[in-house]
């Protein structure tokens, strides 16, 4: 670290990239001397590209973490990105000084849900390598899982569309397949050993996760909430300012 300032690393969510987050949620961190570390992860962003199978597993995305930050410091995941920052906060405890996870798991608890998971994600792999990318886009937004956008403005949903269109099919399914909750291990047991001061940022209205990260709560010893009104998954995008005022006292701490 260098004049108190810190960098945390970012970590976006599946289909989306390090652009995802958005220059204010940046401009918002840097103003409080909290510098974005902004990473792509395997299969998005600068990181498409070749469809070779070593790049698209939990050892690939969790060394683009630990090749990105200035150790010790913050990490910060939406979605699929709060599953690596687990995944690395678990591998490496003494890297992360401060840990934030909006609308994140820790997985799959049994290998019949892992299963199930890993069958479904190969069929929509399979779906998005030949309908294409524009297909997948208009699929994926029609999941209840994002129903709260619907009320953003126009304009923001529509440069979020063009930024996940701009996605290469074959490296987004390898990236679906390679990381789903299906193929990486469950990390339900190991919360209790995970003593990282860790914030769990979830929308009211995502009613699944917030069961999740209620669970998550009690079982880490080191654990606080924020469950944010009339919003769902995208905290980010749907409540930008009450992301930056949940996020930025704590990583400021």
């Amino acid at each position: 670290m260098s004049g108190g300032v810190r960098f945390p690393v970012l970590l976006h969510g599946f289909a989306g990239s390090s652009a995802s987050w958005g220059a204010r949620l940046v401009d918002d961190l840097t103003g409080a001397g909290l510098t974005p570390v902004l990473v792509d992860l395997p299969g998005h962003g600068a990181e498409a590209g070749e469809v070779d199978p070593s790049r698209f597993t939990l050892e690939a995305a969790v060394d683009s973490v630990a090749g990105a930050g200035r150790w010790p410091e913050d990490v910060v995941g939406y979605s699929m990105g709060g599953r690596i920052a687990l995944h690395f906060a678990v591998r490496y405890p003494g890297r992360v000084r401060r840990l934030v996870l909006e609308s994140a798991s820790p997985g799959l608890a049994s290998e019949g849900e892992r299963a199930a998971r890993r069958a479904a994600d190969e069929e929509l792999a399979g779906r998005i390598v030949a309908e294409g990318v524009d297909w997948f886009v208009d699929y994926w937004e029609s999941l209840p899982l994002f129903a709260s956008r619907a009320r953003l403005d126009p304009a923001l949903l529509a440069s979020h569309r063009t930024s996940r269109r701009l996605n290469d099919p074959r490296s987004l399914a390898a990236a679906l397949t390679g990381l789903s909750p299906g193929r990486l291990p469950s990390l339900w047991d190991e919360l209790p050993r995970v003593d990282t001061p860790t914030l769990l940022l979830v929308g009211e209205l995502d009613v699944r996760y917030v069961d999740i990260a209620e669970r998550m709560c009690r079982a880490m010893p080191d654990a606080r909430l924020v469950v944010v009104p009339g919003v769902g998954h995208t905290v980010h995008l749907e409540a930008p300012a009450a992301w930056r005022d949940a996020v930025v006292p704590f990583l400021s701490s």
